[in-house]
């Protein structure tokens, strides 16, 4: 007792903990406000886990892939802990997003909480970008091809976007200096300014107290419940359930680890699922007609997601209803209920897209060809060859059918560059592209491997043969001879 006495003369952490553990809870303990502190918990667990991570994995081009397989194969117990951590992710994701989205229904953002909102949205964003940068680091084939979309997509911000692109690439292609600003923002970065945001939430939360259930009347009248022991028990209870779930889904379904990235093959990413609405929005874009796909593009990966934050960051200044009755605002709910909606959509949508171009991809898909061109029976035995060379080695960034990809990739159909002298796409092929590419109005910012040694000379006279015969363009065949002046 001594010692407690001596504790609190000096820091006064008794009586804080005191304070803490009697808040008054408005209508009394709920399971409806367990959402804050599952994800508080899901928050600890991932410091935890990313920790035991950070002992073994290292960050190279050379070493990511190796260290991430050995921590699979080789540290006990590694793949659970690093399940644990991918499940974390995911757990904390979805209760941060639940959290956000009760508070608005319950109109817990109106004043005096305004600042306490605007700090939980920033939170959630800091969170999605942790999700981002956890991404690329096991340097597997998903998680190159997915990062690389999604460098692509910040490099389409006006003014910052290409700088924004060159710092996370580190320079003209995605390697080691890549996995290292990934790596840095990770795992220190973005958890500092996690930790100091979710300090500034808990403290501004405690100085205004809980907003209680969505009525109007004064909260103070309503029956009043403790934080210590109902409320905490709930929390506990909640939080002890999210682990249960994480801890079996690491059992039965752990994260798999693809082959180590080689921008040479052929791959049809898979985003992580918080972010496959904005994949959604992208090929949307994409497959819009030409002569607005670049404003298209614009919206999906700046305006809508840029406007969509704003929009709840100033959301308490926007709504002015001083109602927070769920039947005195049926404007604002109807809106939410139809954006959740259109998300949901979205990423339906797009699973579904990206798992039939997988499927495709896996059967060998047949890529159409075009007559063949007028010069002869040998160039129309190219071109059949050159389509079995695209399919297995073009289609997974140009598409199937050439379209292309949103912001990363050219379309190579109807392309009006293939149609006229072939040296300078011979040499993209034979020596690679590297920084923005405009056609047809529109810029791509994807990298384009060299693929001299790769491809013999005939393969890539055949290959072009077939884009430049098919796909709606209509140039002239390029023979292995063609290829090698260009080569020398």
């Amino acid at each position: 007792m001594k010692l407690v006495n001596w504790l609190e003369q000096r820091t006064g952490l008794v009586s804080a903990t005191q304070d803490f553990l009697t808040e008054d809870v408005p209508g009394g303990a709920s399971y409806w406000y367990v959402f804050g502190s599952a994800t508080l918990f899901a928050m600890m667990l991932q410091i935890v886990t990313g920790i035991f991570l950070t002992f073994y994995y290292a960050p190279s081009s050379v070493t990511a892939w190796e260290s991430t397989k050995y921590i699979y194969d080789h540290v006990p117990l590694g793949w659970f802990v690093l399940s644990l951590h991918y499940w974390g992710a995911t757990a904390m994701i979805a209760l941060l997003f639940m959290h956000l989205l009760q508070v608005l229904i319950w109109g817990a953002y109106k004043a005096p909480r305004e600042i306490m909102w605007v700090v939980g949205v920033i939170l959630f964003v800091v969170t999605l970008v942790l999700g981002l940068t956890g991404y690329l680091l096991p340097w597997d084939m998903n998680a190159y091809f997915a990062s690389q979309v999604a460098i692509n997509i910040a490099s389409s911000v006006p003014i910052v976007g290409q700088a924004t692109q060159q710092f996370l690439s580190g320079g003209p292609a995605m390697g080691t200096l890549t996995i290292n600003r990934f790596f840095g923002l990770h795992v220190w970065a973005m958890p500092a300014i996690l930790v100091l945001l979710a300090f500034a939430h808990l403290a501004i939360f405690r100085h205004n107290s809980s907003a209680g259930p969505p009525i109007d009347t004064d909260v103070k009248k309503l029956p009043q419940g403790r934080f210590w022991p109902n409320q905490m028990f709930m929390d506990g209870f909640a939080s002890f359930l999210v682990f249960i779930v994480m801890v079996v889904l690491s059992i039965v379904s752990p994260p798999g680890l693809d082959q180590k990235a080689d921008p040479l093959q052929r791959f049809t990413p898979y985003p992580a699922w918080y972010f496959l609405a904005l994949y959604g929005l992208l090929r949307i874009a994409g497959n819009l007609p030409q002569a607005i796909v670049p404003l298209a593009n614009l919206f999906a990966t700046v305006v809508i997601p840029g406007g969509l934050v704003t929009v709840l960051i100033l959301l308490p200044w926007i709504d002015r209803n001083p109602s927070r009755q769920l039947r005195r605002r049926p404007w604002l709910l109807g809106i939410t209920a139809i954006s959740v909606v259109i998300a949901v959509g979205l990423s339906v949508y797009s699973q579904m897209a990206i798992v039939k171009e997988q499927q495709e991809m896996a059967q060998g898909a047949p890529v159409a060809v075009a007559a063949a061109p007028a010069s002869g029976t040998q160039a129309g035995g190219g071109a059949q060859q050159g389509a079995k060379i695209f399919a297995a080695n073009c289609a997974s960034c140009h598409g199937a059918q050439g379209q292309g990809m949103p912001g990363a990739f050219p379309p190579l159909a109807a392309n009006p560059d293939l149609d006229g002298d072939a040296t300078t796409i011979v040499h993209t092929v034979l020596y690679g592209r590297t920084g923005p590419l405009s056609v047809k109005g529109t810029t791509y910012n994807g990298t384009m491997p060299p693929w001299k040694g790769t491809l013999t000379n005939a393969d890539i006279a055949n290959v072009l043969t077939f884009v430049r015969g098919s796909l709606g363009n209509h140039g002239t065949p390029v023979s292995a001879a063609d290829v090698a002046k260009v080569a020398k």
